[in-house]
């Protein structure tokens, strides 16, 4: 097992992940949810993080977003020590280089699949002629042209997944993040969810990090990152065993 594996050393890396450990406190016991884990990311690549629940996974994607902070160790992306950022750095941050994708969509209910799209670049500043016609784009890039108006309510699970994603790629962020995507959608939808995501970002150059439990959305990654009990087991490159000799 080789914490230190560091995937793509040819490149600069995009993320670095340096010894980094996160302990819960439930009273008296400490769960160590990550043990003192180090690896990096390249740009442009595919990641998948992989492990059963309970493995460190969720907490991971969570310390890389800046979601949460590590008890040890460092975090940077684009070369910024992420780790050591207060909220107000952070949300510009994430503004600015980060898209999410959740299981359970996180659309706000009251608005439109235009408004929901639309919102990340209405915190940018971006006018409304203009943040409506890339929405609309990006609305018809994922096959939901006649959705516009809809409210989520008003969408099935595999169309609302369809808006997240859209909203996630719209600012082009470097980085997307993806907490299990396709956790709460049926096995058809799951396989359009999976190609739509992996296809948006290797049009554009950006690095795509998916949490699941699901060995088939593996197979959509350049590597494969294994947890289990807080420890990275392995870092798979996948691109290796799928290579025709």
């Amino acid at each position: 097992m080789d914490t230190n594996y560091k995937a793509g050393e040819k490149m600069s890396s995009l993320i670095e992940v340096k010894n980094v450990s996160k302990i819960y406190r439930m009273g008296d016991e400490k769960i160590v949810a990550l043990n003192n884990i180090s690896f990096s990311m390249e740009k442009g690549k595919f990641y998948c993080l992989l492990g059963t629940s309970g493995s460190g996974k969720s907490t991971l994607l969570n310390l890389l977003a800046g979601l949460e902070k590590p008890n040890k160790g460092e975090i940077r992306i684009k070369n910024a020590l992420i780790s050591k950022m207060n909220e107000k750095q952070l949300a510009k941050f994430r503004q600015n280089n980060i898209g999410f994708v959740f299981q359970s969509y996180n659309l706000l209910p009251m608005l439109t699949a235009l408004e929901n799209v639309s919102l990340p670049l209405t915190f940018k500043g971006e006018n409304k002629k203009v943040r409506d016609k890339k929405a609309k784009a990006l609305l018809k890039a994922v096959g939901l042209s006649e959705r516009l108006n809809h409210r989520p309510n008003q969408m099935s699970g595999g169309q609302q997944q369809r808006v997240s994603i859209a909203r996630a790629f719209i600012g082009k962020p470097d980085i997307v993040f993806a907490d299990e995507p396709t956790g709460n959608l049926d096995t058809k939808t799951s396989k359009e969810v999976m190609e739509l995501i992996t296809s948006m970002a290797r049009e554009n150059n950006q690095t795509l990090v998916i949490v699941t439990h699901d060995i088939e959305i593996a197979d959509y990654a350049d590597y494969v990152v294994y947890i289990r009990d807080g420890l990275i087991e392995k870092i798979e490159k996948a691109m290796e065993a799928k290579e025709v000799l």
